[in-house]
């Protein structure tokens, strides 16, 4: 049964700019947030690394040195590691310097960014997207921290967008992967050693839907998986929607009044409590559109009754 439930807007982002492209949203800590703002308008080429206290309802902006994908936070305070156009790299939020890790992502082919990703450990999965959402070029890709590796696990992608990794009590790896045009959600045996990639599995079809899946997040048991649908078109509400993982039933529907296009979910505890943050986008919107879905570019938030194991909701990369 499909539980509808309503998210809440906050009055962040507060700006044109922030508002066209919010994703990528983590946990830090109780009521602390990270999120990226992709770019900062359509012909923008710069971004940004923003903190929203959930508390005091007030964000930091950080400007990047163009436009990220995702930044997750590292074993050393402050500072983030970050996929910033075809560059992996740590930004310091104390003194804004970015030092690259790696460049050169995608070379073989033009056009492309890096778009979102997942960290385990000291190694990053994340895949890029063709701007111009079109072509089957954009890689897939596995980042070995030490020895500061890059592997392309496939590179006949369109906008490689939500990741989840998977590990069975055999220590085996399965990655859970939205290549956000072919409207499905497949699961791959992954080798994190060698880099080898399985055939792929269907574990949700989205075809025939009219919003395209996009960012997605375990919930905190591992039972579940909730996915961010980007509408495209104007629409009444957006959808974020959870999935059981073992039966791909749709058990519950989180609707954000007045913004169609949601891109990314994240759980985060505010005062302790499990709720779920949605971050949603004005990118593409005609200013008349934007007129008619006036929380468009806006986060919400929900109310959950998730179980809570009471786990670390912070996804960190390990620096050696």
């Amino acid at each position: 049964m499909n539980k509808i439930l309503q998210a809440e807007p906050l009055s962040i982002p507060d700006t044109p700019s922030l508002r066209f492209l919010p994703e990528g949203p983590m946990a830090l800590s109780d009521s602390l947030v990270s999120w990226v703002g992709i770019q900062h308008g359509s012909e923008s080429t710069v971004g940004s690394l923003n903190l929203l206290d959930l508390k005091t309802n007030t964000n930091q902006s950080f400007e990047l040195p163009g436009r990220p994908g995702f930044a997750f936070p590292t074993s050393k305070e402050n500072l983030f590691v970050v996929g910033c156009e075809r560059s992996l790299g740590l930004f310091d939020l104390s003194d804004g310097s970015w030092n690259v890790l790696i460049d050169g992502v995608d070379a073989g082919v033009d056009n492309t960014i890096i778009n979102d990703g997942w960290a385990i450990g000291s190694q990053l999965i994340f895949g890029t997207k063709d701007l111009e959402f079109a072509t089957k070029k954009a890689g897939l890709y596995l980042y070995h921290g030490p020895p500061n590796e890059l592997v392309q696990l496939r590179s006949a992608q369109i906008c490689s967008n939500g990741k989840v990794l998977l590990t069975d009590d055999q220590g085996r790896h399965r990655l859970l992967d939205i290549d956000s045009p072919t409207r499905q959600l497949v699961s791959y045996p992954i080798d994190l050693k060698t880099g080898q990639l399985g055939d792929a599995e269907v574990v949700i079809d989205f075809t025939g839907d009219p919003a395209v899946p996009d960012g997605a997040v375990l919930t905190p048991d591992g039972t579940g998986i909730v996915v961010a649908m980007f509408r495209p078109e104007v629409a009444e509400f957006g959808e974020t929607r959870l999935y059981d993982l073992q039966t791909g039933n749709l058990l519950t529907t989180w609707q954000t009044m007045g913004s169609p296009q949601n891109t990314c979910p994240a759980f985060v505890r505010v005062d302790g409590k499990l709720k779920l943050l949605i971050t949603t986008a004005v990118e593409h919107m005609s200013d008349e559109a934007q007129h008619q879905c006036p929380n468009a570019g806006r986060i919400f938030i929900a109310e959950t009754d998730l179980h809570d194991p009471g786990n670390d909701l912070t996804t960190r990369f390990t620096l050696s």
